[in-house]
């Protein structure tokens, strides 16, 4: 085989489209560009931010957003109250694990936190990612402790 032998696969190379070269070749007269207007002229055309008298993209995009600004590296906690884990028996360890079977978290791949309403009249072992000062103080105060976890 020698270098003049090579040919690219068949089908793989296509001959460009030469308009503008008569009625016959099936792309004569205004070569595909239409009549008149300005996708007609050489040089013609439209810049990307231009989109017919609409607000463009990019500055719509605020407004889709909503009001304000919503930080996109924000952490949603699912928000446990103490009203919600007085009712486990004394000595019960309640972490995410036991808080899902319990059906107490909204989504189960967010992190837990425990916040102070309500009173805890019983001793639990609590672990959280989070534990609100409040809340520290009413499960420590009823003789149960607090474990932070890793997020």
């Amino acid at each position: 085989m020698k270098l003049h032998d090579l040919k690219p696969k068949e089908g793989s190379k296509k001959n460009r489209k030469r308009v503008g070269r008569g009625i016959a070749a099936g792309q004569g007269k205004t070569a595909g560009r239409g009549t008149k207007g300005q996708g007609a002229r050489a040089g013609g055309g439209t810049r990307l931010y231009h989109q017919g008298g609409n607000l463009p993209f990019f500055r719509r995009l605020p407004f889709v957003r909503g009001k304000g600004f919503t930080p996109f590296n924000r952490i949603e906690y699912n928000e446990i109250n103490l009203d919600q884990i007085a009712k486990f028996p004394a000595g019960s360890e309640v972490n995410p694990a036991f808080m899902e079977t319990e059906r107490l978290l909204r989504d189960a791949r967010n992190p837990v936190v425990i916040l102070g309403r309500g009173e805890l009249g019983v001793a639990l072992k609590v672990s959280a990612h989070r534990v609100s000062k409040g809340a520290r103080a009413k499960i420590e105060a009823a003789g149960g402790s607090v474990e932070i976890l890793e997020a």
